[in-house]
């Protein structure tokens, strides 16, 4: 890996650590588990301008990281885990079937990410009728990862500007 990547990835990384840190302070207007997602518009960048084994690479450290910096607690941890790989998952898988929009790329990690938290709290405390609550945080997922990937997408080509013509 040359510096220049390296730096870039290193400055990704810290982008993504800071939204998603700062994303804990917004308020989540009464709804339990709603976020924008802001982290994962460097991962939209990610994607779209570097390696998909780097995107992976710097949602996994995020993953990690983030919990080291605001105190670890692990059920909020395996909820983090669980919906950012899942996140990461259908994001890439959608990505790489070329047909789809960064937008829609955003808009099914958005998804994965409300599902693979239901899915984990469900494990976690052994109650299925946390899935009732899985319809709500879709119908805020679709908007969020439309702000995510509208937002993404304008990174990225500031991104591909910046790391490819420099």
């Amino acid at each position: 890996m040359n510096t220049k990547k390296a730096v870039m990835l290193g400055v990704l990384l810290a982008m993504s650590i800071v939204l998603s840190i700062v994303e804990s302070f917004l308020p989540t207007f009464g709804i339990v588990g709603a976020k924008l997602g802001l982290a994962n518009i460097i991962t939209i960048v990610l994607l779209y301008t570097f390696s998909e084994k780097d995107a992976f690479m710097i949602v996994v450290l995020r993953i990690l990281l983030v919990p080291l910096l605001r105190g670890f607690n692990l059920p909020t941890f395996l909820l983090s885990l669980s919906g950012g790989m899942l996140a990461f998952i259908l994001m890439w898988s959608f990505r790489r079937l070329k047909i789809f929009s960064v937008v829609s790329v955003s808009v099914m990690g958005s998804i994965g990410h409300a599902v693979g938290q239901i899915a984990m709290a469900m494990f976690i405390l052994d109650l299925p009728q946390i899935a009732l609550y899985l319809p709500i945080l879709i119908v805020i997922a679709v908007p969020t990862g439309i702000f995510v990937g509208l937002t993404g997408k304008t990174l990225s080509e500031r991104f591909r500007e910046i790391y490819l013509y420099e």
